[in-house]
């Protein structure tokens, strides 16, 4: 039994070994993921408190956002094996094109929040900035 444990750990000590390069991406990711999150419920709380109605908190949306969040984990790890593994040669970098796309969604999504929550006009603006600019950049405008 002790010989089955030492093989396992040690694959296991592999498989962590091989993903490791990638784990800053990840962590990034879902920290951005989590942000939303957390404004996203503060302004749901916002909105149903000026509108004087009862808030709380709808456990689907919370699971799609664990859902999202493993989603976003596994693509940036996908992205990251085709870079280093198949496309190594061409140095695309689509783990970091991707974790950067999806970062900079939510970042749009927490000044939204952001605006809903103090009405502030700064955040209001920033959010109409981003979404020019993300239109331009996507070639929208």
């Amino acid at each position: 039994m002790e010989i089955l444990f030492k093989y396992v750990s040690a694959s296991l000590a592999a498989v962590v070994a091989i993903f490791l390069p990638v784990a800053p991406l990840v962590a990034i990711a879902l920290l951005f993921v989590a942000i939303d999150f957390f404004t996203g419920i503060a302004a749901s709380r916002a909105v149903a408190r000026r509108e004087g109605r009862e808030w709380w908190i709808e456990s689907r949306k919370a699971w799609r956002t664990i859902l999202k969040a493993g989603f976003v984990a596994v693509a940036i790890v996908m992205m990251w094996m085709v870079d280093s593994f198949i496309l190594g040669f061409m140095h695309l970098n689509l783990a970091n094109v991707f974790t950067g796309f999806v970062c900079g969604v939510e970042l749009w999504s927490f000044l939204e929040n952001a605006a809903t929550i103090s009405r502030a006009p700064l955040f209001e603006w920033l959010g109409r900035w981003v979404r020019r600019r993300v239109g331009k950049e996507a070639g929208g405008e």
